[in-house]
């Protein structure tokens, strides 16, 4: 007897509908087809032992299973499940009320019968709701993730003799749907899980000194600009860097919804919460290799920049990546996204990020040091700044040097209620990324004044005469180049923002060309 069920793989970052066709016939033998890995292959094993744990039997004649379409390589255990209740419906023994055809099932089974959760539920319900099947049938801890799809019914189960319950008497069982859980479902929720980082990161407020820095960085914030900061050790780059996070937005729903998505695929999501609130923050050691930066593999799998997406990408010491690694950076700074090319496939990762770099001015870290000697020699300082490319530091919006900060700044306690509050800086950040998104409204992909391209700067960065003229003034000067250009206008447009106001000013024009530090010669011979 030849049955069919429903599953669902990812490729990319994306779900594709799979169907599962088990033949139960004369002869003997176990054998699935449809170009499956050795997990997929496995599975069989895990299915005999999980049905019989729960008082049915394996077939014993011949069992074939196919996974169409056949071209597209199968991964990983989340086939146990639709395996296992199309051997029992192909053997008889399901004997199901419900149209097993009408539902996506995935979901990895123990051998007790037990249904362990996976990897890329989110994804998978997406794609069963806009192909109109009626629901999905998946673990138990997976259930909170999957209800993050709106109006599409789930059901989530804890082993494999609940799911057959289930399909054998399908009306025991109220309907449910991502908002009103019952019976074995949980009722929605919107929590935040990103951990820790935001828990232990230090605040905004918390910084002693550092006021351009500080500027810079809010600026960076409300038009998701990339920023490196180029200062002695222990003068406060990565803690600037990590308080950043209080003082970004919180996610869209939209930015939520993508974010979460690629961290189900990854397997990174939290299953107890589900959607993903705050922008996430990615800090990769610098041994990384630039396949688990960009991503790719054997099997394309999203890399540092796409966990990055909707967040930020600190990358601490910068010079010490390798060169090779970080020069893969430029296409998806440009792009928002990473295409992975393969001799079958071509894949897409979103990578929308911000990027925020750190770097000491010389090898022994103390060029330019108020208070003490540099030890290296002119052909070292400029041997270490070149480890950095031009291209890849012309994509950078902000470029900011970090001094020490006195000790009388360091023992000011009253600095962080008289100054600056976070509560502030994100009220005023907030307040300029929703001016952008009414701008751009009607560009599709365009949220902030870091994704304009040349045809946006003409529409939206209007300049004053007087501003004009200090533009052409510091391009001359400075020789600048024209992608420079286009970044000092977008700079200009969020600082502009920041003030509320409609058209781009000469301060707004002289604070931005400010933040190009290393396009400028003497750069290294001033404090801020």
């Amino acid at each position: 007897m030849l049955v069919k069920t429903k599953g669902s793989a990812l490729v990319g970052i994306d779900a594709i509908t799979i169907t599962i066709e088990v033949n139960v016939s004369m002869g003997q033998g176990y054998c699935v087809v449809g170009l499956p890995d050795s997990a997929v292959k496995e599975s069989l094993h895990r299915t005999e032992s999980a049905i019989k744990a729960i008082g049915f039997q394996m077939p014993r004649t011949k069992l074939l299973v196919n996974l169409s379409p056949a071209h597209l390589r199968k991964t990983g255990a989340a086939f146990d499940l639709p395996i296992s209740i199309g051997v029992l419906a192909a053997s008889e023994q399901l004997h199901n009320k419900l149209p097993i055809e009408d539902y996506i099932i995935m979901g990895e089974l123990g051998l007790d019968g037990t249904v362990y959760p996976i990897n890329g539920v989110l994804a998978m319900t997406i794609q069963a709701k806009l192909e109109g099947y009626k629901g999905i049938i998946i673990p138990k801890p997976n259930a909170a993730e999957a209800a993050m799809v709106k109006g599409f019914s789930i059901f989530s189960f804890e082993n494999l003799s609940e799911v057959v319950s289930f399909l054998r008497s399908p009306e025991e069982y109220a309907a449910s749907d991502s908002y009103n859980f019952v019976g074995n479902a949980i009722q929605r929720t919107e929590l935040n899980n990103s951990t820790s980082i935001s828990a232990i990161a230090p605040l905004f407020s918390d910084i002693k000194g550092q006021f351009q820095a500080k500027r810079a960085l809010e600026i960076a914030s409300a038009g998701n600009h990339n920023m490196i900061m180029i200062g002695p050790p222990g003068a406060g780059k990565s803690m600037l860097a990590k308080s950043i996070l209080s003082i970004l937005p919180s996610l869209s729903p939209e930015e939520a919804l993508e974010t979460s998505k690629i961290y189900s695929i990854t397997g990174k999501l939290n299953k107890q919460y589900g959607l993903i609130t705050a922008r996430p923050f990615r800090q990769p050691h610098h041994s990384l290799t630039a396949i688990a930066l960009i991503g790719g593999g054997a099997i394309p799998h999203p890399g540092e920049i796409s966990l990055a997406h909707n967040g930020v990408l600190f990358l601490d010491e910068l010079p010490e990546f390798n060169r090779a690694t970080i020069e893969v950076l430029r296409q998806p700074m440009e792009e928002g996204a990473v295409n992975i090319a393969r001799a079958n496939q071509t894949l897409q990762f979103p990578a929308r990020f911000m990027l925020i770099a750190a770097m000491n001015p010389c090898p022994c870290g103390y060029f330019n040091h108020p208070q003490k000697d540099c030890s290296c020699s002119p052909t070292a300082i400029q041997r270490y700044m070149h480890k950095i490319s031009g291209p890849l530091l012309d994509r950078i919006d902000l470029q900011v040097e970090v001094v020490p900060v006195s000790y009388e700044a360091l023992r000011n306690q009253n600095e962080a209620s008289e100054q600056i509050t976070v509560c502030a800086t994100l009220e005023k950040i907030e307040k300029a990324r929703k001016i952008q998104l009414q701008r751009f409204e009607n560009e599709a992909g365009i949220y902030t004044n870091s994704q304009m391209h040349s045809g946006h700067l003409k529409c939206y960065c209007t300049i004053s005469s007087e501003g004009e003229a200090l533009l052409k003034s510091a391009m001359e000067k400075f020789q600048l180049s024209a992608r420079a250009f286009d970044r000092i206008l977008k700079v200009s447009r969020t600082i502009a923002d920041l003030d509320n106001a409609e058209f781009i000013e000469a301060n707004h024009i002289s604070e931005a060309i400010q933040y190009r530090n290393l396009d400028r010669s003497s750069w290294g011979q001033f404090k801020l």
